[in-house]
């Protein structure tokens, strides 16, 4: 396994430079995550960064062991009074390489999904480096939805990436960039307007039946 730590980083530096100069309005825009803002999942980046295992632990039991209600506790815990606030406290982790009990590759998950919720409904375009959007994506292929993943969501079909040299599962293909892929077994709907394939359908019908 590659050392996620150097590109997390190189993502967290990336992210602040793009957030830079927003106005209050732009981080208010809705993201690619249901319900939550761009300023809000800027919150869950800088509270994810800060759990740790033992943290992660202690924090779940405090949320009833729900993982949604875990993820919007660190929301507003982490979410300061303004954007500007909240920008300082993402600078404050970027050198910092805790995790919560999950494989490392989630960190670029982390990362890349989340960065993506932010720029897509800005406007912002980044060309995240492709090693760590494959091994984000075999991640999100084997990880329940119940974390977060895309297992039963992509179980049954052929994921083909149009831009590089990546195949994955088998069945029904649905084929489009690799980052729309990550981004599909993540259960962003606005990556359809990416893919094309005989499983497209089945992915449509499978988020509307209760994906994000």
């Amino acid at each position: 396994m590659q050392d996620v730590w150097p590109t997390v980083r190189a993502e967290r530096i990336a992210l602040i430079a793009d957030l830079d100069g927003l106005t209050d309005r732009q981080w208010d825009t809705p993201s690619l995550c249901a319900e939550w803002t761009v300023h809000d999942v800027v919150a869950h980046i800088v509270a994810s960064s800060k759990t740790t295992r033992l943290g992660f632990t202690w924090e779940f039991a405090r949320a009833r062991f729900d993982f949604d209600r875990f993820t919007a506790y660190g929301v507003l815990r982490e979410r300061a009074a303004t954007p500007a606030q909240t920008l300082d406290r993402l600078r404050g982790v970027v050198d910092r390489t805790v995790t919560p009990p999950a494989p490392l590759d989630s960190r670029l998950v982390e990362m890349i999904v989340h960065g993506e919720d932010i720029r897509r409904p800005l406007g912002i375009t980044r060309a995240y480096p492709e090693p760590a959007v494959a091994d984000a994506l075999r991640l999100q292929l084997r990880t329940t939805a119940s974390f977060g993943g895309g297992k039963e969501l992509t179980a049954g079909l052929t994921l083909v990436a149009a831009d590089t040299d990546f195949t994955a599962g088998s069945g029904p293909e649905v084929r489009g960039p690799l980052l729309g892929l990550l981004l599909i077994a993540s259960a962003r709907a606005a990556a359809f307007a990416d893919l094309t394939g005989e499983g497209v359908p089945v992915l449509r019908d499978r988020l509307g039946s209760g994906g994000s």
